[in-house]
């Protein structure tokens, strides 16, 4: 069954490629159709004159021969005839005329010796008559030409071409010179049609095997033009794909091979350019975490000293003198600051290095908002709006950290109250009522394509729209005038590399009412992300979790 199933997935992309070659766009289609219509114009305008100058030749060499035989018999026969003869002499001279080498029909007009008009016709009553010749003949045979130097005869041979009866003739007339009958003549022109007929159908053919030619021709010619351009697409489509290390093959000195080796060219500068950013971006992430590293073991101390120092801020007692004070407090808050910044590029540095993984768990949405907003004494200044009951797979600890940087971002920089709200959706419209605790067997697993959608709104100014695209940028400061600030500047960034690598995201925008609104979309079964989703990793601390700062108002 699978064989089949492959032969038949082998054959549909063996057609799809065959349809993508011919393609009303394809290189190939229109190389075959411009080499089909230059071959066709040549071939049909060839074929047209040769038929052209055989025509003229076959009916000139047929007509001239019938022309010279009836002037000769005009000139023999008829000359013979006295001016007023009988009918039965001139029906006796007219098939003499008809038996010559030519076999052409006669007619003779003459008069008797009363002056009446007598004809005589080579093939009798049914034969050739008067009345098959045009009108326009008899009138140039009867007309008299005037006499001069160049002109020695009154009367002349006129030839006509006439179709009867749908066969072609060759009509002739003149007046024997020095009075005597006027002598007529057919001859059926229908074998040299047919001749023509045989020729035209032999161009045809001639021209429809030449179209065919050169479309194999073009065909050949397209693939020995196209095999390399292929080559080069599938190259820069591999380049594309981050295989740096994709060469062509080149041989040859013509134009494609100089193109293979300029994509050559290009795709080793490329890859020097990228091992070059590579390894200066992996120097740097190194610096970043060999520092904030480096920065744990004296913070420490001095993160000890400080809570010794805040302990006698709060002793009643007035352990600390009133004039530095303010001092020891400044040292208190950029201590913890500063601790909080270390832990902030410690897990950042993880997400550039690929080493955060999820440790997933069954999570109550609701319970986890309530003990994130519980544990920062947020709960008077945040409204809640989930149902209980709402479970997930996924890793609390990072969940904690993305609601306390949007919380906490939206407590800083919006305005209160600040609104939670929690909802399912089907990947599309938020579902019905979400299922209750009870109705929900331990450790069930979501259903496909079912995500956990939680919006952040405050009620403050927004975000400012030349902002917005920037909002979870590293480090960004929406007022340049205000360059330091309370946060680190990557709460944010950290909180939608925690959405991402959930396989969620997270986006900011205005709310028609005022205030902004960040919106949370995650899986709610994230453990097709992790296999059985018992990885886990060890390093991270728990510094991260408690961070509400940064953003990029």
């Amino acid at each position: 069954m699978t064989k089949e199933q492959g032969g038949s997935g082998g054959w549909a992309a063996g057609r799809k490629g065959v349809l993508s070659r011919w393609r009303f766009t394809s290189l190939r289609l229109r190389l075959v159709v411009v080499f089909a219509l230059v071959a066709l114009t040549a071939a049909v305008s060839a074929s047209g004159i040769a038929y052209w100058l055989n025509r003229e030749a076959v009916l000139t060499r047929a007509q001239d021969a019938v022309l010279r035989d009836f002037r000769q018999e005009m000139q023999n026969r008829a000359g013979t005839l006295p001016v007023h003869t009988t009918q039965d002499r001139l029906q006796h001279t007219a098939g003499q005329m008809a038996g010559s080498s030519q076999r052409f029909s006669v007619l003779l007009v003459g008069q008797d010796a009363d002056g009446r008009a007598v004809y005589a016709s080579s093939g009798g009553l049914s034969g050739f008559s008067l009345a098959d010749v045009p009108a326009s003949l008899r009138a140039a045979v009867d007309k008299a030409q005037s006499l001069s130097s160049s002109n020695k005869s009154p009367y002349h041979l006129y030839w006509q071409r006439v179709t009867l009866h749908g066969t072609p003739y060759l009509v002739a007339g003149t007046k024997v010179i020095g009075g005597g009958p006027t002598g007529y003549m057919l001859k059926s022109l229908e074998p040299e049609a047919k001749d023509l007929n045989s020729l035209a159908w032999s161009l045809g053919i001639a021209t429809a095997l030449a179209l065919v030619g050169a479309a194999l021709l073009a065909q050949a010619a397209a693939t020995t033009v196209l095999k390399p351009v292929h080559r080069l697409g599938v190259a820069a489509r591999r380049l594309g794909e981050g295989r740096l290390d994709t060469r062509l093959r080149v041989s040859g000195t013509d134009e494609l091979a100089d193109l293979s080796r300029t994509f050559n060219n290009a795709a080793a500068a490329l890859e020097k350019r990228v091992a070059d950013m590579a390894a200066r971006d992996e120097a740097s992430r190194r610096f970043v975490a060999d520092m904030s590293h480096e920065l744990r073991t004296p913070l420490t101390a001095i993160t000890a000293v400080t809570e010794v120092l805040e302990e006698e801020l709060e002793f009643e007692g007035g352990g600390i003198d009133p004039m530095i004070e303010p001092a020891v407090r400044l040292v208190v808050s950029e201590t913890r600051r500063l601790n909080d910044l270390v832990e902030n590029l410690m897990e950042v540095t993880r997400f550039d290095a690929g080493t955060a993984r999820l440790v997933l768990d069954d999570v109550d949405i609701a319970d986890q908002i309530t003990a994130c907003i519980d544990a920062r004494a947020w709960l008077d200044a945040v409204e809640l709006d989930a149902e209980r009951g709402i479970h997930a797979q996924l890793d609390p600890r990072r969940l904690d950290v993305i609601l306390a940087n949007l919380i906490g971002n939206a407590l800083k920089h919006g305005g209160s109250p600040v609104r939670v709200s929690v909802r399912v959706s089907d990947g599309g419209e938020p579902s019905g009522a979400p299922e209750s605790a009870g109705e929900r067997e331990p450790g069930a697993v979501a259903e496909q394509g079912a995500q956990i959608v939680i919006q952040v709104r405050d009620h403050g100014p927004g975000i400012p729209e030349d902002v917005l695209p920037h909002v979870f940028d590293r480090f960004y400061k929406a007022s340049a005038s205000r360059p330091r600030s309370e946060g680190s500047g990557l709460g944010l960034s950290i909180a939608l590399n925690n959405a991402h690598i959930h396989g969620g995201d997270i986006t900011a925008a205005n709310s028609p009412d005022g205030g902004a609104v960040f919106t949370l979309r995650l899986p709610r079964d994230a453990s097709a992300l992790t296999g059985d989703g018992t990885e886990g990793d060890g390093r991270h601390g728990a510094g991260a979790a408690g961070n509400a700062k940064g953003g990029a108002r």
